[in-house]
């Protein structure tokens, strides 16, 4: 069993948790993500890593509450254990130094942004920040993405806090001011498209990560299926990170919408059921 030592509520949606899973927090790496399972009765989930504490055992989890299984996990509270916490999965961050790095992320992406941006920074790049949110209440870690960058600007789609507008328009102006040498994007899938689209126009290359279309996180399912570079390859054992060049956004954000139809008819009866 894997028992929840912390329990932080970051906004009304997204909770923070710190699991002690002593052998994954020794191993995992920046970009790399975790399969769990709450009872023999739940289904397997795939979530990013957010943080790892190899010292304390701790591996770092923040989860948005979307669909029934989300929502059970926001109702479980410190000391409450997962039956399954099982991990690192996926492939590692490539990290070097490039130069300046252009680092966008948005909603819940902000969270798996934190540990690439701090690998790049102590690798010796230039880090820089564009983070973005719906309004202000829903913005979460921009004091922790400070400490790992550079420069940072904020954006939210209402003008809440910091600049109105979209993560692309802070961007668009970055990389027109100065030499970006790589970009990493993170966030909605369809925040990344635009995002890859972007840097294409300026030659950047840039890394996304494609795990909000992975299901069961093993490769079994094959629902996370995308093509990249007209080749057929799976977000969970490929990637999740992957050229955001080369991904075919259109297929992608088809697959995703998949199983939408379904996760909401099961929320809409936990819901009924009084969950």
């Amino acid at each position: 069993m894997y028992k929840i030592m912390k329990k932080e509520i970051l906004n009304p949606s997204v909770v923070l948790m710190d699991v002690y899973a002593p052998d994954i927090a020794k191993t995992c790496k920046a970009g790399q993500f975790i399969v769990l399972r709450i009872d023999e009765v739940g289904e397997r989930i795939p979530l990013t890593i957010a943080d790892f504490f190899p010292e304390e055992g701790l591996v770092r989890i923040v989860t948005q509450t979307v669909g029934y299984t989300s929502r059970k996990l926001m109702n479980m509270e410190q000391g409450d254990s997962f039956l399954d916490f099982i991990g690192p999965l996926g492939q590692e961050s490539e990290i070097e130094n490039y130069g300046t790095v252009l680092c966008v992320c948005g909603g819940l992406g902000i969270a798996p942004m934190y540990p690439i941006a701090r690998e790049l920074k102590k690798a010796g790049n230039k880090v820089i920040t564009v983070v973005g949110a719906r309004n202000k209440e829903l913005l979460i870690w921009e004091d922790v993405l400070k400490e790992v960058s550079n420069e940072i600007y904020v954006t939210t789609d209402d003008g809440s806090y910091g600049r109105k507008g979209l993560v692309t328009d802070v961007s668009k102006e970055i990389l027109e001011r100065e030499k970006i040498d790589h970009a990493w994007a993170i966030g909605p899938v369809i925040m990344m498209k635009f995002t890859a689209l972007l840097t294409k126009e300026y030659n950047v290359p840039t890394i996304v990560s494609m795990n909000p279309i992975m299901v069961d996180g093993t490769g079994m399912c094959g629902a996370c299926r995308l093509e990249v570079d007209g080749k057929t390859k799976f977000a969970c054992v490929d990637g999740p990170e992957f050229d955001g060049h080369k991904v075919n956004w259109d297929l992608s954000m088809r697959r995703m919408n998949i199983y939408k139809a379904k996760e909401e008819i099961a929320l809409e009866k936990a819901i009924k059921g009084g969950f």
